[in-house]
């Protein structure tokens, strides 16, 4: 059996896919048939014992906000998945505290399984770690490296905080379609390691593979171990790995395999994380889409690599606008444009923002000389952003697609990549052709 799927590739797939698919049916009907705990607690009022999985901001009616894993009942019983928890009682509460939550369960959207609001909050332990004092230190020296609004600004872009950004920011990244760089994207860490390949592969490819691996640490290291940068850091690795080793594994099956490991580990992802979706259609746009574009550049062109981060981010933001209006309903007339010129230099301002957040962390005194780059070029984005947003008529809203339209869209990026694909798959072997025949 086994010899004869190896000589029928095709079928063999088929077996597999069956296989995957049952294997996920089972693991989301056991894992949803958990979530049903939460149910009897959306009634009445209950004390939960919790575990901060963040540290708590200042968010609506100035309610101490903060997400939180490790839900045990007065009964005992554990709840899986995450909850967004709001409420009074404490001054501060810090990632990995233990904290006594009284409130009743709501529902929630996206990847949260419920949320508690006007909770009393009380915390019952402290259990810190030197990251999570190393990331408060960070947070603390970007706020004292960069002037009002770039510090939240900067923060939203390295971390996705945005509870201390203010509104007019917020409004001004919505109307031009950038709301996607001050969250905590997965995306933004791909376009990071996609600059640093660009960078570095020509001069080593031990420099180049040991430094990817340095920002993937750093990343984890500052946003605490967000699911979206685990997704990017899971294919980036992979990547990574097999090309030193001179393996190379099909962007798409990269996808595939970071899309199966991260449903299995949270089938919730499946069904309720739109997050999850965009993280994908992304990937899919910056290393299947955009490495077909690129070769059809002028040769000087493809050498540059604010181009290649151009391309990069106007291909992710193509494969994500069918389902953000499938789902919004909205759109900003300029996200394109607004992806040529200020999520361009997205990586860039990560990378300034982080040497000014270690220069007010570790030389305070020089911290204003040192993050002046950050300054001007997080002030680049802001002001262009707003002026953006200051166009008339930019944003329009209720043009949502219906589901046909969005896969309809959907099959016809598929089919204009896989037409890129056969065409240099066809230009190669005609090269490999001359190349045979002149030795």
């Amino acid at each position: 059996m086994g010899f004869w799927l190896w000589h029928k590739p095709g079928l063999g797939y088929v077996c597999v896919l069956l296989l995957c698919l049952a294997a996920g049916t089972e693991r989301g009907s056991n894992y949803a048939q958990q979530l049903g705990l939460y149910t009897p607690y959306a009634t009445h009022k209950a004390t939960f014992t919790v575990s901060a999985l963040t540290d708590a901001v200042y968010g609506n009616n100035s309610q101490l906000s903060f997400d939180a894993n490790q839900v045990i009942t007065e009964e005992g019983t554990t709840l899986v998945g995450k909850i967004a928890v709001s409420g009074f009682g404490e001054n501060a509460i810090f990632q990995g505290d233990v904290v006594e939550v009284t409130g009743k369960l709501r529902p929630a959207s996206g990847s949260y399984q419920a949320r508690l609001s006007y909770a009393q909050l009380d915390t019952l332990g402290h259990h810190q770690s030197l990251v999570n004092e190393l990331r408060r230190r960070f947070g603390a020296g970007i706020e004292s490296a960069l002037p009002e609004p770039a510090a939240p600004f900067a923060l939203g872009l390295l971390i996705g905080q945005r509870a201390t950004l203010p509104d007019t920011v917020k409004q001004d990244l919505l109307m031009v379609g950038l709301t996607h760089i001050i969250a905590v994207s997965g995306y933004n860490l791909t376009i990071i390691l996609q600059a640093s390949k660009n960078l570095f592969a020509r001069r080593s490819k031990r420099l180049s593979v040991g430094f990817s691996i340095f920002l993937i640490g750093i990343f984890l290291l500052i946003t605490g171990n967000s699911a979206s940068i685990i997704r990017a850091a899971i294919v980036s690795m992979l990547s990574i790995v097999t090309s030193y080793y001179g393996r190379n594994i099909k962007p798409l099956n990269l996808i595939l395999l970071a899309a199966a490991v991260t449903a299995w580990w949270q089938p919730s992802y499946v069904w309720g994380d739109m997050s999850w979706y965009l993280s994908f259609l992304a990937f899919y746009g910056v290393i299947v889409l955009a490495p077909l574009i690129e070769p059809r550049l002028p040769a000087k062109l493809r050498e540059r690599m604010l181009i290649k981060v151009a391309i990069e981010s106007v291909c992710a933001e193509v494969l994500t606008l069918p389902i953000v209006l499938f789902v919004f309903g909205q759109m900003s007339r300029v996200a394109l444009i607004g992806n040529l010129i200020i999520a361009v230099v997205v990586p860039i301002a990560m990378l300034f923002s982080l040497i000014a957040g270690l220069a007010g962390m570790l030389l305070p005194q020089l911290a204003g000389w040192i993050s002046w780059p950050a300054a001007l070029v997080l002030t680049y984005m802001l002001d262009t952003a707003h002026v953006l947003a200051s166009l008339p008529h930019v944003f329009v809203e209720g043009i949502g697609l219906s589901l046909q339209q969005m896969l309809t869209l959907y099959m016809l990026i598929i089919a204009v990549t896989l037409a890129l694909w056969f065409k240099m798959k066809a230009k190669s072997a005609i090269i490999t052709d001359i190349n045979h025949l002149q030795s």
